[in-house]
């Protein structure tokens, strides 16, 4: 895990300090709102419907535990004893006062933890694989590629006022985990002919025009990703468009100009930028893989698991739906679900981030990871020790066994906390997931991403869930459009919409009928719901939704 340099101390305490006085600035009235605005968008700062908002950065995810108490401790001193972990790894805490922001600033630098760059119109915190370091199929861990574009991205004097946001992932397996194909920039590490390179996608997005990203680079030689990733982003800082914010995104760029003549400036401009680079990046990059050395796996019997496993039913459901596949022989990685049926998605108790902390330390290396589905990751935990991490996390609330499934559900906060939301997010998560729970069909439905956000900008990945929900205002009333066959993975793809919306009341009964559609019409059990949407196609759902079908559901729950 990366620790911070004297650079890195020195630079964020000087940071803290210079927003500490634009603080007082702004509460003695010497700065206005709108002139505050830009400063504390450059520290991770927003200004919400009922408050301010912190937004923190985790970069790639990783935590250690003794930064995830320090974040539990914020929420208990500062916020209202919870804090929200979102799709960009981040979390948020969604309550703090003006006058205390510097001081919680100051807190998180103890701990190498900043909130640069998780807002304004730079580059965004670089997000990756939450099963980096760990998954059994992985080329190489993306993590010290990220901390190597966090470190150049990091107050780059050219990019601090770009057209809009720009959001960059990385990761290292054929298996996409990090939703790739939906960031501005993206880069997957790749082998071909025996030598490690990248993949280069460019791009991608959601919110009002979704776009799946594009190919830039098949193969880019591991000495020249960041001249690469520079010559991307130079280019479209100059070609990106600054008259209408809504088309100012790279993808809109990528889209008007095409794939090819981007390539082409993107070429050009490398060549002009590479002499420069030569052998930074390897020397810089493998300095900071020293920082993210394996740690020291342990040889031990997994009789326990095996046991428990055999004879504890609570136990086999939590295994089969939230563990997987270790590269190290006894180990598991693990998920904990923050989808508790009727729970917000993404929030935690300060009480459970302290767990959390507690059973990361004792079992799990030290190492906790968050992932883009709102959940937190134990990446390398020995198979002996799961019953007994099992039954901690069970005696807080944190041992559901729902990875994956119906009630696994992304949500943004929507127009309970947000500023540009048009509809509530959270209350229809919570009505799905208590629903799938009273039916008792969570299991039988299997693998089920449902992602819904409340509104246009689309922080929920509704765009790419299997059920997509975006929640609109229509005329003063709650409307919420369903989508289908979207898909996060390396088969990335944008959900079609279904037809006419649903309001509040009926949208739980229409996502009810989609899944029992499904039920009837799937080929086997083993058939996922995007398999089965791929195989049949739009019109057994939309009868479901609006025809004939439209009461099956219910006779088939009653």
């Amino acid at each position: 895990m990366y620790r911070y340099s004297e650079f890195d101390t020195a630079f964020v305490a000087e940071r803290n300090r210079q927003f500490r006085a634009q603080v007082e600035r702004r509460l003695s009235g010497a700065l206005t709102e709108d002139e505050f605005k830009p400063l504390r968008l450059m520290n991770g700062l927003y200004l919400q419907l009922h408050a301010y908002m912190l937004r923190v950065a985790i970069p790639y995810g990783t935590l250690s535990s003794r930064q995830m108490r320090k974040l539990a401790e914020i929420a208990e001193r500062w916020d209202k004893g919870y804090g929200h972990f979102t799709t960009r790894q981040n979390i948020q805490f969604n309550w703090p006062k003006l006058n205390d922001v510097p001081d919680m600033l100051d807190a998180l630098a103890d701990v190498g933890m900043h909130a640069i760059q998780t807002s304004g119109n730079t580059i965004r915190n670089v997000t990756a694989d939450h099963f980096a370091g760990a998954a059994a199929d992985e080329v190489a861990d993306p993590r010290p590629v990220a901390e190597l574009i966090r470190q150049w991205s990091t107050d780059h004097p050219e990019f601090q006022f770009l057209p809009r946001k720009f959001k960059i992932a990385v990761s290292g397996s054929e298996e996409d985990r990090a939703v790739l194909r939906a960031h501005d920039l993206a880069v997957q590490i790749v082998e071909q002919g025996g030598e490690i390179g990248y993949r280069i996608f460019v791009g991608g997005g959601l919110g009002r025009t979704p776009m799946i990203g594009k190919v830039l680079r098949d193969f880019l030689p591991a000495d020249d990703l960041l001249p690469y990733i520079e010559a991307t982003v130079s280019v479209w800082n100059l070609l990106g468009r600054r008259d209408n914010k809504y088309k100012a995104r790279i993808k809109i760029t990528v889209h008007e100009h095409g794939i090819d003549t981007i390539r082409q400036l993107v070429e050009d401009r490398f060549g002009d930028l590479q002499p420069a680079f030569t052998g930074v990046d390897r020397t810089w990059l493998s300095g900071i893989e020293a920082d993210f050395r394996p740690p020291a796996f342990s040889q031990r019997d997994t009789g326990s698991f095996d046991a428990a496993y055999a004879n504890d039913p609570v136990f086999r459901a939590w295994a089969d739906s939230n563990l997987s596949e270790h590269k190290q022989e006894g180990y598991a990685i693990a998920q904990i679900s923050l989808k508790a049926h009727g729970a917000t998605p993404g929030d935690a108790t300060a009480d459970q981030m302290r767990i959390m902390a507690d059973i990361a330390e004792t079992f799990g290396h030290d190492e906790l990871r968050i992932s883009h589905e709102q959940n937190i990751v134990l990446p390398h935990v020995h198979k002996s020790d799961l019953p007994h991490i099992h039954a901690r996390l069970k005696s807080h609330g944190l041992a559901t066994a729902n990875i994956g499934k119906v009630s696994d559900i992304i949500a943004c906060p929507g127009m309970d906390y947000c500023a540009l939301a048009t509809a509530r997010s959270i209350p229809i998560a919570q009505q799905i997931a208590t629903r799938f729970d009273e039916l008792k069909l969570e299991h039988e439905i299997g693998d089920l991403k449902i992602k819904i956000s409340g509104c246009i900008n689309a922080c929920g990945h509704h765009h790419v869930g299997h059920i997509g929900i975006l929640g609109l205002d229509r005329a003063g009333v709650e409307n919420y459009q369903i989508t289908l066959g979207g898909d996060h993975t390396q088969d990335a793809a944008i959900g079609q919409r279904t037809g006419p919306g649903f309001s509040a009341e009926e949208i739980i009964p229409a996502i009810e009928r989609l899944v029992y559609a499904y039920l009837q019409h799937r080929s086997s059990a083993e058939e996922r719901f995007i398999d089965a949407f791929r195989r049949l196609g739009m019109a057994p759902f939309k009868e479901a939704l609006y025809g004939a079908g439209k009461t099956q559901g219910r006779r088939h729950a009653a």
